[in-house]
């Protein structure tokens, strides 16, 4: 892995957490990812099953881990399965997790190669009262290709169809969403790295230059400080196609007058950041471009106050919303009348501001929360207004990741240029 080790503390604190949620004599089963396929013998990148990961730091392929607090024998209170390495393996590619190293990551002192799994699980599965499985149950999931943990709750149907299987998503998404120390930190040396990719790139950009190259600014830059590269699909959206949310085919190139958006974020250690900014072209904006971005500041700052504990994220979007109205009604874009006769469900302001103002962040861009429960303290949110006008071609959003605390909120990505006339400086160094 690029990223440097992390404490294993963390992850023998997290299993701690978890096992008292599951139900007295209860296993709790965690599967790796799969490395998914391509075409002929090629594959994805690995990407960790994010609550294997949290829960043992184990970042492998055909990794199993098993919880079974109540269980007689203490060597089976909680191990790992793993793929055994051997001469080939690390010929072709590379050497795999040791049971030595696996303990080092994890904390985890019972470690067994995998052709044990069907052997172990099934006399451990048969002295448990009950069973915890893991699946997506993400609010925005759409996955249509089965997973290794649909495929692992298929066979445990069909070996013990007598017993009961629960999911473990609750207790995940409710757990994972309170970052320790650790993980904030992790967070933070993504948005530091991410800084880095916004510098390199403000004295690049210029008119005539491809949004692809400008990508490949970011890359080269995320890549030399330890990260596997964009936590997500990188946007780098010039001119009218910044007015398009999911815009990620990167392919045009950038024209004098245009304002370029970039939705851009490093991950490191699985953990992601995300970050938007817009930047004029050639270097200046025009007074609208600047009026409306100043706008999205605006409401940005003022966001960023409200996520504080206690708040319903309904009703945050809802306030954010109101303050968007506001600035509309300024630029000119929306009048008293439209307001006045606005469908509640259907927003006047969401004519050009049409998505969320803020998501969880973790070891997913979007990451696992209760979305339905008041914000707690250890939270990380975005907050991500922006204003989209198709008829200008023009598209601004602003986007920093917030711990929430019980005080002022922490903007994690405080050191990133944002005033319109600090981007200008910098696009145009002397």
């Amino acid at each position: 892995m690029k990223y440097l080790p992390i404490d294993s503390s963390l992850f023998i604190k997290n299993r701690k957490h978890f096992c008292p949620y599951i139900k007295k004599n209860c296993i709790a089963i965690f599967n790796s990812n799969d490395i998914a396929p391509t075409n002929a013998d090629g594959t994805m990148p690995f990407r960790q099953n994010s609550d294997l990961f949290w829960l043992s730091g184990v970042d492998q392929e055909e990794s199993l881990l098993v919880l079974f607090p109540d269980c007689k024998d203490k060597e089976f209170k909680e191990f790992l399965l793993l793929k055994e390495t051997n001469k080939l393996i690390a010929v072709w590619e590379g050497e795999k997790l040791t049971k030595e190293k696996a303990f080092d990551v994890s904390g985890i002192k019972s470690v067994f190669w995998n052709q044990k799994t069907d052997s172990l699980l099934k006399k451990l599965i048969n002295q448990a009262d009950e069973v915890f499985l893991n699946k997506n149950e993400h609010t925005r999931s759409s996955c249509l290709v089965e997973t290794r943990d649909d495929r692992f709750w298929k066979w445990c149907e069909k070996v013990f169809p007598n017993k009961k299987i629960n999911s473990s998503a609750p207790i995940m998404h409710k757990l994972r969403s309170i970052k320790s120390k650790i993980e904030i930190d992790l967070i933070k040396k993504a948005c530091d790295i991410t800084e880095g990719g916004f510098r390199r790139i403000l004295p690049f950009v210029k008119p005539g230059i491809a949004e692809y190259e400008i990508e490949a600014e970011f890359i080269h830059e995320f890549t030399r400080k330890r990260s596997k590269g964009f936590a997500y699909e990188p946007i780098i959206a010039s001119g009218s196609s910044a007015c398009v949310l999911h815009y990620t085919q990167n392919s045009s190139f950038c024209k004098n007058g245009d304002v370029l958006l970039l939705d851009v974020g490093a991950e490191y250690a699985n953990y992601a950041s995300d970050m938007t900014r817009s930047i004029p072209v050639n270097g200046r904006f025009s007074k609208r471009q600047k009026d409306v971005y100043n706008a999205v500041l605006r409401v940005m700052r003022q966001a960023i106050k409200l996520l504080v504990p206690g708040t319903l994220l309904s009703d945050y979007h809802k306030k954010v919303g109101l303050l968007m109205e506001k600035e509309l009604v300024d630029l000119g874009l929306l009048n008293i009348k439209e307001i006045n006769r606005q469908n509640k469900e259907n927003p006047a302001y969401k004519k050009y501001f049409m998505h969320g103002a803020s998501h969880f962040l973790g070891l997913d861009v979007h990451d696992v929360g209760l979305w339905n429960k008041p914000i707690k303290k250890g939270m990380v949110f975005t907050c991500e207004p922006g204003i989209y006008i198709p008829k200008e071609k023009l598209g601004v959003r602003l986007e920093n990741d917030v711990l929430i605390t019980n005080g002022t909120p922490v903007d994690l990505m405080k050191n990133i240029p944002i005033e319109a006339e600090e981007i200008e400086c910098l696009m145009n160094p002397l």
